[in-house]
């Protein structure tokens, strides 16, 4: 954790002479950034395989059908045809899941008091009148609401709602143009899907529960990292 911790305090000196006590911020906003862009190859190909998986539907609705009494022939069958087609059904996990150690790292490392033996020096960093290491149960212990440090959190939560409810829009929209997904092809619906379907665009907002219980640092990578999902996701899946 050592290294990391040097990366992210490198970055903040390069941009010490714009962004000034913010400047460890900034550098967990451009941190995301890269991740994210390391990520960006698997997210296209991810993309693909989102539209692929839907062009198979309708193939799968029919299998639905044809072994609609025998559960096991279907999921030797769809696994089949995925095979056979060169889809991956967990493609679309893999840029969620390789950006996790960063998160995990990023949270740790704002989380302990010391590194290497030594003290942590990032957390003695700010953005504006919150300090990085922080949370909103601090803020709101040391000003309250509308204190230095709690006005950032507010702006923060604005931010990530704002973004939350794109995505929800988003993944709606997605969801919609796809209806056959949910279904089974006969008039009934796979059982649990329906349910799925119907909570899976509010979980966009979770992350409004994430950015108010961990550390400031984590808050803004959340932040980052869904404000550039909703981006990427309205360019690829256009």
């Amino acid at each position: 954790m050592s290294v990391f911790a040097s990366l992210v305090g490198r970055l903040a000196d390069l941009l010490q002479p714009v962004f000034g006590v913010s400047a460890a911020a900034a550098a967990i906003v451009l941190f995301t950034a890269l991740v994210r862009l390391l990520v960006h190859p698997l997210s296209r190909a991810a993309a693909r395989g989102q539209k692929a998986r839907a062009a198979l539907q309708p193939r799968i609705a029919e299998l639905r059908r044809k072994h609609r009494h025998n559960p096991e022939r279907l999921q030797r069958a769809v696994l089949e045809l995925h095979t056979a087609e060169k889809v991956s059904p967990v493609s679309g996990c893999l840029p969620s899941l390789l950006q996790l150690p960063a998160f995990f790292l990023l949270y740790h490392l704002f989380s302990s008091e010391t590194i290497g033996g030594r003290a942590n020096e990032l957390l003695g960093h700010r953005l504006l009148g919150a300090p990085l290491g922080g949370r909103w149960a601090d803020a709101l212990g040391d000003g309250g609401v509308f204190g230095g440090a709690g006005l950032v959190y507010l702006g923060l939560f604005a931010v990530v709602a704002v973004v939350a409810w794109f995505s929800y829009r988003l993944s709606r929209g997605m969801m919609a143009a796809q209806p056959v997904v949910a279904g089974a092809g006969d008039g009934e619906q796979v059982p649990g899907v329906g349910a799925v379907v119907k909570v899976m665009p509010f979980m966009s907002f979770f992350t409004l529960v994430t950015v108010a219980v961990m550390p400031l640092a984590a808050g803004l990578y959340m932040a980052t990292s869904t404000a550039w999902s909703v981006v990427e996701r309205a360019v690829l899946y256009r």
